[in-house]
């Protein structure tokens, strides 16, 4: 299965864009999940998937909330409603898996940020969901949440730009591969991520081995922006994604 993120650039009608992610060849989609980034009719996003023949991996929480979790006050009140709220929607959406950013290093922390995390781990296993937790800029704080909140509900989201943006030195494949329950890949050129994979500096064959040897059994997931794409039509940018993809799903399974 090669899936790619929805909200991929691009001012398109939502029925179009999804229209298009399957002319180009995708079985599914990560869906972005509020109205930020203008997306005002993100719940009724379920329904216009499927009726487009595309299936629904996981969900992306609001990252524009992820600092106030740990915080003592009605912003961390806010945030950490909202993510419940997600647990929540996956359930009722028929939705396995919800991406969630933790606050970055520098943002360490607390007894209430983890109990927060708890919180969500506890409604997750109520109702069946995956709550993937992604490396950004937070390794600190992801390994202390892997590590402390004992759940079954509680993974791994691995990005692989991110990983070798801001921790080349550690392996978090082996680290925190058998825990993955959602892959993010796009590529580094420089100072630039979501860059298509093959349009940087990213070591394919090595990166797709390791994720075989994870035993991972998910989808060959591409989240790529259209920021360096300018050039490019949604329809051909969309094509030349899946054509990337294919490309790392036979180094993937290539390495079984």
């Amino acid at each position: 299965m090669i899936n790619i993120y929805d909200w991929f650039g691009y001012e398109l009608p939502i029925k179009e864009r999804y229209q298009l992610i399957k002319e180009a060849g995708f079985d599914g989609v990560l869906l972005w999940w509020s109205e930020h980034l203008g997306r005002n009719d993100y719940r009724n996003g379920p329904k216009i998937v499927r009726d487009a023949g595309l299936f629904i991996e996981n969900i992306h929480t609001p990252f524009q909330i992820q600092d106030n979790i740990w915080l003592d006050n009605l912003d961390g009140e806010s945030a950490i409603n909202c993510y419940l709220q997600c647990v929540a929607d996956c359930a009722e959406f028929e939705i396995p898996t919800m991406v969630v950013h933790l606050p970055d290093e520098g943002k360490p922390h607390n007894a209430l940020g983890l109990d927060r995390i708890k919180r969500i781990a506890e409604k997750a296993e109520k109702l069946g969901v995956n709550i993937a937790l992604e490396n950004v800029q937070n390794l600190t704080n992801l390994a202390d949440m892997l590590e402390q909140v004992d759940s079954l509900r509680i993974g791994f989201c691995y990005d692989c730009a991110h990983h070798y943006r801001h921790y080349p030195g550690d392996d978090l494949l082996s680290m925190y591969g058998s825990r993955m329950m959602a892959l993010h890949l796009h590529d580094n050129c420089g100072s630039h991520t979501h860059r298509l994979p093959f349009d940087g500096t990213l070591d394919w064959s090595t990166i797709m081995k390791k994720i075989t040897e994870t035993g991972y059994s998910g989808a060959t997931s591409i989240e790529a922006m259209n920021w360096d794409y300018k050039d490019l039509t949604a329809g051909e940018f969309l094509h030349k994604a899946f054509e990337r993809a294919k490309r790392l799903a036979a180094l993937r399974f290539n390495n079984q």
